[in-house]
């Protein structure tokens, strides 16, 4: 059966390729022919019959500059020319005159005769028809050559999926990590296209199709990756935006191209990523395109149309969910929307297993605590940190990763390098300081905020003059209106301590103030957590997974009304961070200090200064620590390190302890 497929296939291309050519050849021709009309009619506006008493004429009134004879016809050039751009020449029969020379002599005009060589009149044939032929064909043939490669007429309609035999695809489940309701929905069909049998026993159907959907990053292609090679079935794989090119039609042959592959080759799969480039909705919403809704309706149809008993399955990707057209979305076409989301705490510290298993890693490695340290990140965010933390390894001169290498790993993922070039003044230096500290010590001063891991004033490559690393103790899918309030006051600290010490405020606070009123705004419009407007959705959020957008769908009464509730929640964050910062001036003050001699706190260093100065007793598990500290010796230390450089362990064995980062400023 594949061999006759095979034939056929040759066939079709062997036939495809002999219309391409005589359709080149066509085009060649009547290239040729039109440059040959257009060189004549060019020859004939510039060249004039007269009769030879007109030449006679002329010669008498002195208009001739010169005269040519070739053969039995004599070219003539006037000492007039009525266009700069080309020579205007005429020219009549010869007829045997013995006074024509001697009228020529006396007119001054010059005259030549042509010499007629047979060698050269074969190579001006050569140059003037043959070449310019074959050029142009060469030309076609260049400019046409990747549809003969395609197949269809001239290659345009020929689909250019890439195949994967087999599980060429090098990918299983097992390399897939966070994911574990997205592998479970697609196990399912693995087990279709393995036993289909037995579901055709108790009457169940191959479902024709799975969406998958979720941010950019989160594995969605690995995923279709990954089925292949579970399955071990062949994979077709293309792009949407393969399906559209220059020529009106070209994206709907390829679709029934595509489909026509796959049938032959099934039981198989075929997968097109990013499929909202073809498959937006038809209503005129979002523009329309009738070279990409031909595609689409194509695509429609061939989803009906396929026999699921053979095996066939399509699998799309995309992150923009909202665009896509309700017919696409309709069961019996895409059966299952599988929903490829940002990973939970445990989806994390699996992604970050998987792609540290061939990392080699110190044994004080604590893959939970990174993972509570990258909220909101995605599989491709945490490949590039671990891949970070290796190459900091290697310029530190060590065999081995280090946590401190993934701790600072994360800062330069979320905040960049450290610029060690950017030396800041003295008075910046100390603005900067004190907004820092702002932050962090409004976060102490309220009851239910989350715990400061780092304060430093070192500046980062993305913009950043300093900022706050906050830790909650666990991860949170909810947030309350209080908590979301301290938030706000947390933000505005910075610009609150500014003021208050230096009685001036400066441009540093500019994305404390983008996040202070995004939260706000969301509290009002989207949360109905407004005391003016109640439980009342006035924002829509488009393109979730990309940039997450909100409109307004209200009035523009409304929204001015929304306008002024916004600030007045800012504005008593505000005047709350202000109040708790005059109220521990001398706290801020001291802080600021150390920040300022040290240039980076710890956590733990700020929150012993805070409690010393606030005269609150430390917790009975930091006295512990802090006395097992004091009572290990530098040398226990150093022997300690040695171990952890030449024993190290895998990062799936290594101890797991919560704790989370997210930043706080980015000035």
């Amino acid at each position: 059966m594949d061999d006759n497929n095979k034939k056929d296939s040759n066939q079709n291309n062997k036939k495809y390729n002999r219309s391409g050519l005589a359709a080149l050849i066509i085009t060649t021709v009547s290239i040729f022919l039109a440059l040959v009309w257009i060189r004549s009619e060019i020859t004939e506006s510039t060249k004039k019959e007269i009769t030879y008493s007109e030449f006679v004429k002329m010669i008498d009134n002195k208009e001739v500059k010169s005269v040519e004879f070739s053969g039995t016809t004599i070219i003539i050039v006037p000492k007039k020319q009525s266009s700069k751009t080309y020579e205007m020449q005429y020219y009549t029969g010869y007829i045997r005159d013995d006074r024509l020379l001697e009228m020529l002599d006396q007119a001054g005009v010059s005259y030549k005769s042509k010499m007629e060589n047979k060698d050269n009149a074969i190579l001006e044939f050569f140059m003037v028809n043959i070449l310019p032929f074959f050029l142009i064909f060469g030309l076609m043939y260049f400019l046409m050559r990747p549809m003969f490669k395609g197949g269809g007429m001239m290659g345009v309609g020929k689909s250019n999926a890439k195949v994967y035999v087999e599980n060429e695809t090098g990918v299983t489940f097992l390399d897939v990590a966070g994911q574990e309701e997205a592998k479970e929905s697609l196990r399912e069909l693995v087990d279709f296209l393995h036993n289909p049998t037995k579901y055709a026993q108790i009457g169940a159907k191959l479902p024709k199709g799975a969406l998958l959907v979720g941010p950019p990053g989160t594995g969605k292609t690995l995923l279709a990756k990954a089925l292949a090679g579970e399955a071990k079935v062949p994979f077709f794989s293309m792009s949407g935006s393969d399906f559209v090119e220059l020529y009106v039609g070209v994206g709907a042959s390829r679709v029934r191209d595509l489909f026509q592959q796959a049938q032959q080759k099934a039981p198989c799969i075929i997968f097109i990523d990013e499929v909202d480039a073809i498959g937006k909705s038809r209503d005129g919403h979002y523009g329309g395109n009738d070279e990409r809704e031909q595609t689409l309706n194509q695509l429609l149809s061939e989803m009906d149309g396929f026999d699921t008993s053979k095996g066939l399955v399509v699998l799309a990707a995309t992150n923009r969910p909202e665009v896509l057209d309700k017919a696409l979305l309709r069961p019996g076409r895409f059966d299952r929307r599988v929903i490829v989301d940002k990973p939970d705490l445990k989806g994390r510290v699996d992604i970050l297993r998987v792609h540290a298993k061939d990392v080699m890693m110190d044994e004080t490695v604590n893959l939970n605590e990174i993972a509570l340290a990258t909220s909101g990140a995605v599989g491709s965010d945490l490949a590039n940190m671990i891949n970070e933390a290796a190459i900091m390894a290697v310029k530190d001169g060590r065999k081995f990763v280090k946590q401190t290498d993934l701790l600072e790993a994360v800062e330069v993922v979320v905040a960049g390098k450290e610029k060690k070039d950017r030396i800041l003044g003295k008075e910046e230096k100390r603005i900067v300081a004190y907004h820092e500290v702002g932050h962090a010590l409004v976060t102490a001063l309220q009851k239910g905020s989350e715990p400061v891991q780092k304060i430093t004033i070192v500046p980062r490559t993305m913009g950043a003059l300093g900022y706050v690393l906050q830790v909650p103790e666990e991860e949170k899918y909810l947030n309350s209106k209080k908590e979301m309030d301290i938030q706000i006051t947390t933000f505005m600290a910075g610009r609150a301590a500014e003021e208050i010490v230096f009685q001036s405020i400066t441009t540093g606070a500019s994305n404390d103030i983008e996040q202070a009123t995004k939260i706000a705004r969301a509290m009002v419009t989207q949360y109905g957590m407004s005391e003016e407007f109640g439980m009342i959705g006035l924002e829509t959020v488009q393109n979730r997974y990309l940039d997450g957008r909100a409109v307004l769908n209200c009035s523009d009464a409304t929204a001015t009304k929304v306008d002024t509730e916004v600030m007045r929640i800012l504005k008593e964050a505000y005047q709350k961070a202000k109040t708790l910062l005059e109220e521990n001036r001398e706290i801020l003050e001291n802080i600021a200090e150390q920040l300022i001699e040290k240039e980076t706190i710890t956590g733990k260093e700020f929150m012993k200064i805070f409690r010393e100065l606030k005269g609150i007793p430390e917790p009975e598990e930091t006295k512990a620590e802090a006395e097992q500290a004091e009572e290990k010796p530098a040398d226990a230390e150093q022997t300690d390190q040695e171990q952890a450089e030449e024993k190290p362990v895998e990062a799936e064995q290594a101890e797991v302890k919560p704790v989370d980062s997210k930043s706080v400023d980015g000035e």
